[in-house]
């Protein structure tokens, strides 16, 4: 097995080859003067399998890449072509609203066929209920959750758990069983990608607790942000962030930093300061699986 990335991914993918006990290299990467891309596999790979781990924030130019060393993996004679995607874009425009909207989870489930297997962690479905509804090849999802909930327990004690929406109920209310504290979620409206407006499903007294908001993806933050002023309201001692995916769009953190979260926590499958939980292991025991 051969472990490639691009530099934005380099960390995780040698974490990931050390996991697996495999050789890595980093995939040649440059600019032509018109700004077309240039691409070049620096080893031998005619009957290997190979593995690409990307993580594909901020997406477009990262997909073409994507696909210009699969596609060259395959002339090359690469035995198995496997992609890991350590975060997945474009999965949650799963439904064409208005006439003319473009469903962009079906053509990249089209295009990411090219590969024998594709590893996704956490993906945000929504409306899918599998990652084999989106892609033509065999896929694999894999979850954090168990690596948020070790961190949460280890780091965040005494702590009442806010799940973002109905579905995470369930998990966080695992990680509250296992700190012996309680769990609810929030009931969310939203009206943009920008505006949303929350409020505690099921209420709990929060004065004076301590609470840690999770959520699989920390995007613009206005759910974390609007779910950290009603706790705000409600006297909530100290208010934590935990996630999965942190894009942190439009200054996201320093906006969640100004509403009163003490700390943002996130895995690295999107590399930031944040990233303070590895899922290397995870990633490693899938491949190794």
């Amino acid at each position: 097995m051969l472990i490639f990335s691009f530099k934005e991914s380099e960390k995780l993918a040698k974490n990931v080859a050390k996991r697996v006990k495999a050789e890595y290299s980093l995939v040649e990467l440059s600019k032509f003067p018109d700004n077309e891309t240039y691409l070049r596999i620096r080893k031998n790979i005619k009957g290997k399998e190979v593995v690409l781990v990307e993580s594909y924030f901020n997406p477009d130019e990262k997909i073409i890449r994507t696909l210009f060393f699969a596609y060259t993996a395959r002339e090359l004679g690469a035995k198995k072509v496997r992609l890991v995607a350590s975060y997945l874009p474009y999965i949650r425009q799963d439904k064409r609203f208005k006439d003319g909207e473009v469903v962009s989870s079906r053509i990249i489930g089209k295009l990411f066929s090219v590969f024998d297997e594709i590893i996704a962690i956490d993906p945000h479905l929504h409306r899918y209920k599998s990652l084999s509804e989106i892609f033509y090849t065999n896929v694999k999802k894999l979850s954090a959750n168990h690596l948020i909930k070790e961190y949460v327990k280890n780091n965040f004690k005494n702590s009442i758990i806010i799940g973002p929406d109905e579905e995470s109920y369930q998990w966080a209310l695992n990680i509250a069983k296992e700190l012996k504290t309680n769990a609810t979620i929030l009931q969310k409206k939203r009206f943009s990608s920008r505006k949303v407006s929350v409020k505690l499903m099921y209420d709990i007294e929060v004065k004076g607790k301590k609470v840690v908001v999770i959520d699989d993806m920390i995007s613009t933050g206005h759910t974390v942000i609007e779910a950290v002023k009603l706790l705000k309201r409600k006297k909530a001692k100290e208010i934590d962030a935990v996630c999965v995916h942190g894009l942190f769009a439009e200054d996201a953190d320093k906006k969640l930093k100004k509403n009163g979260v003490r700390n943002i926590v996130s895995t690295n499958t999107i590399e930031s300061k944040y990233s303070k939980i590895d899922v290397s292991g995870l990633i490693g025991d899938a491949l190794k699986g």
